[in-house]
C-alpha cells in the first residue's frame, strides 16, 4: 500500500513539475516576445551585422582617406620628392605628437650598481619632466673600453617591463656581444605604475594595456596623447646616454617588441641621434589593422593621425637611409599583411637614396612572439650597423632575480619617489586650458558662435545629408496610442532603428528620447516615454548608432575598461571625427524628419546620461530643437580630465581636442533663449553634484541665461526632491 502511494505521489508530482516547467516557459516566452515586439531590424538579413555599424562607418572613412595617403605615396619617384615627403612628415608628426616639454634637468641617479659575471647593472633614476621619475638600467659589459655602441632597450606590454625573462633574453644577449643596453620603464609599467594599490601591490585600474588607455583617453580630451609623454621619455634616455663616457653617440640604436615596438618606431622616427632601429612585432599599417584588430591601447595612438596623413610607414620613412629592420611574425595579432605592404612602401625610398642595404624585414612562421631566428637577426643587424662585429648566436642566458632588477627602494615610484603621472601632468595642461576658455568667456558675444564653430569641427560633425523615406517594418496597438517601428538610413551606410509612439489625440508636439539602454529602455508599458505619450505628445525613441540593436558590437579590444572599448573611441579620433558628432548628425537627420510631418510644430529633446553629450551637440547645432531636457548628465568634459578615477561610460560621448576650444557648458549656455532643464548632474566620477554650489561648469550657463535675460528658461535642479520622474517633465512641457 505504501509502495502504491509513494508511486501516485511521485507520478503526480512529475505531472505538476512539467506543468510547472511549460508555464514558466511560456511566461518567459511571452516576455521574450514582447521584449522583441520593440525591435526593428532583428529579422533583416541585411543588418544582420548591424550592433558592428559603429566600427565599420568608422574604419571605411580611415580607408577613404588612408587610400588618398597611398595615391600620394604612390606618385613619389625621385629623391627630391621623396626628400619633400621626409621633410612633411616629420612637420605632421610633431605637430599632431607634440608640443614637446622644454628640456629640463635629469637629476639623474645612480641609485644601485649591481655586479654580475661579466657585465655590471646600475640603477638609474632620472626626470624627463620635472618630478616626472624615470626608473632604468644600464647594462654595461666588462672590459668595454673606449666608447661603445649602445641599444636602447623598450618593453612591451608586461607587468614587470624590461625585468620579464623574454625581454631579459634579448639584453642580456645584447651585452654578451658587448653591447651596452639602456632600458627603461615606460608609464605603467615596471615600477612606474600610475594607479598603484600597495595593499595589493597591483594596479588600481588594470594591466599595463589599461595603465596606457585610462589616463590617455584623459590626454586625448586636451588634444595630447599618451604617446607624448612616452616618446618624450625615450628622447630624454637618449639624453642621458649623451651624458656618460662609455657611449658613442655616433652608434645608439633602439629596439622593442609589441608595446615596445611601438615605441622604439615612435622614438627613432622623432629622435635623429638614434642611427639604427629594430622594431620587432608592431609595425603594419592602418588598414590591415582596421580590418583585424582595430587600434591598440591608447600608447599606439597619436591624435588625428590617420586625417592627416600619416601611416605606420611615415615612421620608417622618415627615417631613410640610416639603417632599419622591420623583425615580423607570419602568425602575429598585427597583420602580416600589412607589414608586408609597408615593407615595399619604405623599400622604395631606401632605393632611390641608393642604400637598400640599410632596410630589410625578416620574418618567422610565430605567432605574437620572440623567437630565435628574429633575434638572431636583430644581433646581427646592430653588429653590422653599430659596427660590433661577433657572432650572432643566441645563446642561453641566467635570468636576474628580482631584487637585481629593482631600482627603488619599494619596488615602485609611487611609494618611493611619488612625483608626478600622466594624470597629474595632463591636469596641469587642463588648467590653463579651461583658463583661457574663462578668459574667452568673459565675452559671449564673441565666445558661442566660436564654440559653435569649434564644436563642430572638432567634433568632426557632418550636416545630414538629403532625409530618405523611412522603412515600416510593423506596428503595436496599445491603449491610447500605437507604436509604429521605422529605420532611417543615417550617416554612412547603415540604418537608425526607431519606434515611433503616436497618441490618439496628438498635440501636434513630438519628443526625441535618447537613452543609453537603447529605445525600448523606457517604452514597455508603464514606462517614462509612455508617460509622454499620454500627454499627447509623439515620441520618437531610436537606437542611435552603438547602441540598441546597433551596437555595441563584437570588438572589445586591449582598452575595454569597465565595459566600455575605448578602442572604438581611437577609431574616431584617428580620422578627425567623434562619436558624438556622428550621432549629433543623425539626431539632427531625425528631427527633420519630426518636422516634415504636418502634424508636428515643435520637437523636444530628452536624453539621459552618457547621451546627453549628442543631444547638447545636436541641439547646438539645430534650433529645430526647441527645449532639452538632460537628465543625470555628466557637467563637462573638464571634469572626466581633472578627477583621476572617471566613469568609463562617459568616454563614448566624448570629443578628443575638445578642451582647447570649448566644453559642454558652452554648448548649454549656447541654447539660451530655448527652454533647458539639468536635473541630476553628476561630475565626470559619476558623483552628484549640488546645483546651489558655485560651480565652474554650471555658471556659464546661468551666466549666459541672465545676461540674456532668460533666467525663466533655465532650470538645474537635483533629483531628489522628485518621488516620481515624471514630475521632473510637468513643468517643463507646459
Amino acid at each position: 500500500m505504501m509502495k502504491l502511494i509513494f508511486l501516485m505521489a511521485t507520478k503526480y508530482y512529475s505531472f505538476f513539475k512539467i506543468i510547472f516547467v511549460i508555464s514558466v516557459t511560456l511566461l518567459i516566452n511571452t516576455k521574450v516576445i514582447a521584449q522583441d515586439d520593440l525591435n526593428v531590424i532583428h529579422s533583416w538579413i541585411r543588418f544582420s551585422d548591424a550592433s558592428n555599424s559603429l566600427y565599420h562607418h568608422l574604419a571605411g572613412q580611415a580607408k577613404d582617406l588612408l587610400d588618398k595617403r597611398a595615391s600620394i605615396i604612390a606618385g613619389l619617384h625621385s629623391l627630391p620628392d621623396w626628400q619633400q615627403r621626409q621633410k612633411w612628415i616629420r612637420k605632421t608628426i610633431m605637430d599632431i605628437v607634440g608640443p614637446f616639454p622644454e628640456k629640463t634637468p635629469l637629476h639623474a641617479k645612480i641609485v644601485r650598481i649591481i655586479d654580475k659575471d661579466g657585465y655590471k647593472i646600475e640603477h638609474i633614476v632620472y626626470e624627463s619632466q620635472p618630478g616626472f621619475y624615470v626608473t632604468s638600467s644600464l647594462f654595461i659589459p666588462a672590459g668595454i673600453k673606449g666608447k661603445a655602441p649602445t641599444v636602447i632597450y623598450c618593453s612591451g606590454h608586461s607587468n614587470e617591463s624590461y625585468r620579464d625573462t623574454i625581454y631579459q633574453h634579448a639584453i642580456l644577449n645584447l651585452v654578451k656581444k658587448d653591447f651596452i643596453v639602456f632600458a627603461f620603464d615606460p608609464v605603467g609599467q615596471g615600477e612606474r605604475l600610475e594607479y598603484y594599490n600597495p595593499k595589493t601591490g597591483k594596479s588600481i585600474v588594470g594591466g599595463p594595456t589599461t595603465e596606457h588607455s585610462y589616463p590617455g583617453a584623459q590626454a586625448f580630451i586636451t588634444g595630447s596623447s599618451l604617446a607624448r609623454y612616452i616618446i618624450w621619455d625615450g628622447i630624454r634616455a637618449v639624453d642621458y646616454l649623451l651624458t656618460r663616457k662609455e657611449i658613442d653617440p655616433a652608434r645608439i640604436g633602439i629596439t622593442g617588441r609589441s608595446g615596445g615596438g611601438t615605441q622604439s618606431s615612435y622614438i627613432a622616427a622623432i629622435d635623429d641621434r638614434i642611427y639604427a632601429a629594430v622594431p620587432e612585432n608592431y609595425l603594419t599599417n592602418f588598414t590591415r589593422l582596421l580590418q583585424t584588430i582595430g587600434p591598440q591601447d591608447a600608447e599606439q595612438n597619436m591624435f588625428n593621425a590617420i586625417i592627416r596623413g600619416i601611416d605606420h610607414g611615415d615612421f620608417l620613412l622618415i627615417r631613410a637611409p640610416k639603417p632599419t629592420l622591420m623583425i615580423t611574425t607570419t602568425r602575429d595579432i598585427f597583420s602580416i599583411q600589412g607589414a608586408l605592404e609597408t615593407e615595399r612602401e619604405v623599400a622604395a625610398i631606401y632605393k632611390v637614396y641608393g642604400k637598400e642595404d640599410n632596410f630589410n624585414r625578416v620574418e618567422d612562421d610565430a605567432p605574437h612572439a620572440s623567437t630565435k631566428k628574429n633575434r638572431e637577426a636583430m644581433y646581427a643587424f646592430f653588429q653590422k650597423h653599430l659596427n660590433n662585429p661577433g657572432s650572432s648566436k643566441d645563446e642561453k642566458i641566467q635570468p636576474l632575480v628580482p631584487d637585481d632588477v629593482r631600482v627603488t627602494t619599494t619596488g615602485q615610484v609611487a611609494t618611493s619617489l611619488g612625483g608626478e603621472t600622466v594624470f597629474s601632468l595632463n591636469r596641469r595642461e587642463t588648467e590653463k586650458l579651461v583658463n583661457e576658455l574663462q578668459f574667452s568667456r568673459g565675452d559671449l558675444t564673441k565666445h558661442l558662435p566660436h564654440v559653435l564653430n569649434s564644436a563642430k569641427t572638432l567634433s568632426g560633425y557632418w550636416e545630414p545629408s538629403e532625409i530618405n523615406d523611412p522603412v515600416f517594418t510593423g506596428r503595436i496597438q496599445r491603449e491610447g496610442y500605437v507604436i509604429e517601428k521605422y529605420f532611417l538610413k543615417g550617416e554612412g551606410d547603415y540604418v537608425i532603428p526607431y519606434l515611433l509612439m503616436k497618441p490618439d489625440k496628438p498635440n501636434k508636439k513630438a519628443l526625441i528620447y535618447l537613452h543609453p539602454s537603447g529605445k525600448a529602455a523606457e517604452a514597455s508599458e508603464g514606462g517614462e516615454v509612455e508617460w509622454f505619450v499620454r500627454n499627447s505628445f509623439t515620441v520618437l525613441a531610436p537606437d542611435i548608432i552603438g547602441v540598441g540593436e546597433m551596437g555595441p558590437g563584437v570588438l572589445k579590444g586591449d582598452a575595454n575598461i569597465e565595459g566600455s572599448s575605448q578602442n572604438i573611441w581611437y577609431a574616431s579620433m584617428l580620422i578627425g571625427r567623434s562619436i558624438v558628432g556622428v550621432r549629433a548628425g543623425d539626431i539632427i537627420k531625425l528631427t527633420r524628419l519630426l518636422k516634415k510631418e504636418a502634424v508636428i510644430s515643435e520637437v523636444y529633446g530628452i536624453a539621459r546620461k552618457e547621451m546627453t553629450p549628442a543631444l547638447l551637440h545636436a541641439a547646438a547645432f539645430d534650433t529645430a530643437i526647441t527645449r532639452i531636457a538632460l537628465i543625470e548628465p555628466y557637467s563637462s568634459y573638464r571634469s572626466i580630465v581633472v578627477n583621476r578615477f572617471y566613469n568609463s561610460d562617459f568616454i563614448y560621448s566624448t570629443v578628443p581636442g575638445a578642451l582647447d576650444a570649448y566644453d559642454l557648458p558652452d554648448l548649454a549656455a549656447s541654447l539660451s533663449p530655448r527652454k533647458l532643464l539639468m536635473a541630476g548632474i553628476t561630475d565626470g566620477s559619476g558623483n552628484i553634484i549640488d546645483p546651489e554650489n558655485d560651480n565652474i561648469d554650471l555658471a556659464i550657463i546661468k551666466a549666459t541665461y541672465h545676461f540674456r535675460k532668460e533666467d525663466g528658461q533655465l532650470k538645474i535642479i537635483s533629483l531628489k526632491s522628485f518621488e516620481k520622474p515624471y514630475d521632473l517633465y510637468r513643468e517643463w512641457i507646459k
